[in-house]
């Protein structure tokens, strides 16, 4: 033990050669972060712009920061969307983890062929690209009575999501061990006790990843809410942007605290969650 200490308080110092083998590594880093961060902040202080500042000082720090722009970005009709925005990736989020689970669920219980070859088709989905079932899905919601409701966008998010959220689940349950199975079923527990009681506790990680990915996706995405939803009071905040604009004109300072704003929820939902997200994609590599 006494050795164990000693060696981890002394150890190798790193010799100059691997600094300069990292110096690259680093510098790519950087320049990584400042193209990604850069934009944001751009975007951030023009929000706090007049129209005629960001055209004339584009790259410049407002003579005086307007905070009035949010507050006439959301009664425009940011309020609204950004309320559908809220409902339409809680329930899209909510509704794929959970199918997903209980889909990975069922496939580790039951026949291992029987399992591989729903794998196979819940992999299928993944080459799929929404916009070449874009024709197919208006006509069936139109069908259904769908169209211009926010289901119009649920089901879709639901159903494209449902694959990646499928094999990120299914992994972590592959490495549960099943004695632990066979402990709850002579406690008493059932199938859906067994599910509850064993194995969501133990994958919490990578249901985060699920729900993180899945939120992502369905507060951001544009083709089917602009193509699916016609009424204004339906939109969300990437079809609402779009119109927000013609409706403003050359109100670009409101316009980018618009954008700040259907920015900001994801990127804290990220912030919150990011050592859960990374556990879950960590975990969720392990087995296929």
């Amino acid at each position: 033990m006494a050795q164990a200490t000693a060696t981890s308080n002394h150890r190798t110092p790193r010799r100059p050669s691997e600094y300069l083998w990292n110096t690259p590594v680093w510098l790519a880093l950087a320049v990584y972060a400042i193209v990604i961060v850069y934009p944001l902040l751009w975007m951030v202080t023009s929000s706090f712009k007049t129209s005629s500042e960001i055209l004339s000082d584009p790259w410049g720090l407002p003579e005086v920061w307007l905070v009035q722009n949010y507050a006439d970005a959301w009664s425009r009709g940011i309020s609204g969307y950004f309320l559908n925005s809220i409902i339409v990736t809680a329930v899209a989020t909510v509704g794929t983890v959970l199918l997903a689970a209980l889909c990975a669920f069922g496939m580790i219980r039951m026949n291992p062929r029987a399992g591989s070859a729903i794998l196979v088709l819940a992999m299928g989905g993944l080459v799929v690209a929404p916009q070449v079932s874009l024709i197919p899905l208006y006509q069936m919601l139109d069908r259904l009575g769908l169209l211009d409701t926010l289901w119009a966008m649920i089901l879709p998010y639901i159903a494209f999501r449902l694959p990646m959220a499928i094999m990120l689940i299914r992994s972590v349950f592959l490495s549960i061990p099943r004695d632990l199975e066979d402990a709850a079923t002579i406690d008493g527990c059932r199938s859906l006790g067994v599910f509850r009681h064993v194995y969501v506790p133990l994958s919490k990680s990578v249901l985060v990843t699920a729900s993180v990915l899945t939120g992502y996706f369905a507060w951001n995405e544009f083709l089917f809410a602009i193509v699916f939803v016609n009424s204004e009071s339906m939109r969300t905040i990437p079809a609402g942007l779009m119109a927000f604009r013609d409706a403003l004109s050359t109100d670009w300072g409101v316009l980018m605290a618009g954008l700040v704003i259907a920015a900001l929820p994801i990127i804290i939902l990220f912030l919150l969650m990011q050592r859960y997200f990374v556990a879950g994609i960590a975990a969720g590599s392990v087995k296929g």
